[in-house]
């Protein structure tokens, strides 16, 4: 029997554009009911050949007939659909052996190294799609069937830059000499890859603070103001601002800010009973509460999960981030003047709720500061009699 084990030693999350590096080893080790009593065939073990590739899935919760179509040359195992989705794109197969013979109780390890491609979309799981990646492991032992393991791992996109010509252009009018120190002393120069630049303007654009405020208001008056310190974010980063109830003519009661995707389907081939070309999901990944009855000031600190996904644009579905507030408003009376003797709180207070969205921007982070979070690669193990 041999054992095949295969491990991610580069982590288990990437960004669109990097490289990754799988281990995948195959053990010959002697079946426990054949221990005492071994043979020529039981000493040596014979593998046809090994390869590896790459393969993103696609699945939606619509019941369509149609298939989407696989991106590029069909691959030598004809993985086109399963259960797991349709796949949209795949790497080339990488043969890691042909004819391997392993004698009992040795072990042989191969590497595989991919590197994704920059506009490779990232992995989702949304209300109406989903998309997941895959490194598919194949083998074939001599006079018996084909087996696969599948080991799964997380994208990012380097979003908003998916355009090369954009980036170039970006890269160009951005600078990050006040965000890196430089050593005078130095003498190496860093090769600026796609990747490298893309993750310096992103670096640029979630570090530069650019406070706007807005003033809260409905029908009977001002509510507040409100002051969002940036409106760009990665992952793992906190929301922070702050309210100032000091300027309102209503009493705000209370205040809740849901942090929520805003998931676009794009349908390219619209139906009869749809009269608009896209469609909007949303729900709530993270939420902050606060009573801010007698406040006069409040602030707002909202982290930012490190499970979600960050802001991109495909070709079937664009996903976006928005701050969803709720605000409880009232024009009663609730406290008492300072000439008022005989006052009493009232027993019942008539409110009112407004809803107000506004958009954020949500960028992905370093794969490492999310792999800090995680338990570690997994080791996915395949045994082939």
């Amino acid at each position: 029997m041999i054992e095949l084990s295969a491990k991610l030693t580069t982590g288990t999350v990437y960004l669109a554009g990097e490289a990754l590096e799988c281990a995948i080893t195959f053990s010959h080790s002697a079946q426990p009911e054949h221990r005492n009593s071994q043979s020529h065939s039981d000493i040596l073990e014979n593998l046809a050949w090994a390869s590896a590739q790459i393969h993103c899935f696609f699945s939606t919760s619509k019941n369509s007939g149609d298939k989407t179509p696989v991106i590029g040359k069909t691959t030598a195992l004809e993985v086109t659909s399963c259960d797991i989705g349709d796949v949209i794109f795949h790497t080339k197969p990488k043969i890691l052996f042909c004819d391997l013979t392993i004698p009992l109780g040795e072990t042989k390890t191969f590497w595989y190294r991919e590197s994704l491609p920059i506009e490779a979309p990232p992995s989702y799981r949304g209300t109406a799609v989903k998309y997941s990646y895959k490194i598919t492991i194949a083998t074939q032992k001599v006079g018996s069937h084909i087996k696969m393991v599948r080991i799964p791992f997380r994208v990012l996109p380097i979003s908003p830059i998916m355009n090369m010509q954009d980036l170039a252009a970006l890269c160009g009018n951005e600078t990050t000499e006040e965000l890196q120190p430089t050593n005078p002393f130095s003498e190496e120069r860093k090769v600026e890859t796609p990747l490298t630049m893309a993750l310096q303007v992103l670096q640029n654009l979630t570090t530069r603070r650019s406070p706007n405020s807005y003033m809260i208001t409905n029908a009977r008056g001002k509510v507040g103001r409100f002051c969002l310190f940036k409106s760009a974010y990665k992952l793992g980063e906190d929301i922070v601002g702050t309210f100032d109830f000091s300027v309102g003519t209503v009493t705000c009661m209370q205040v809740s800010v849901s942090l929520q995707p805003e998931e676009v389907m794009k349908n390219k081939t619209p139906t009869k009973n749809l009269n608009k070309e896209n469609s909007s999901r949303s729900m709530t990944v993270a939420r902050c509460h606060e009573v801010t009855v007698g406040l006069t000031h409040s602030q707002l600190i909202l982290p930012i999960p490190l499970h979600i996904t960050p802001a991109f644009e495909g070709d079937e579905v664009s996903l976006s981030w928005r701050l969803h507030f709720e605000f409880v408003t009232s024009n009663e009376k609730l406290f008492p003047n300072s000439e008022d003797k005989d006052w009493t709180a009232p027993l019942n207070v008539p409110i009112e709720t407004m809803v107000w969205n506004l958009p954020v921007k949500i960028y992905s982070t370093l794969p490492k500061q999310i792999s800090q979070q995680a338990a570690g690669s997994d080791t996915y193990t395949l045994y082939i009699k």
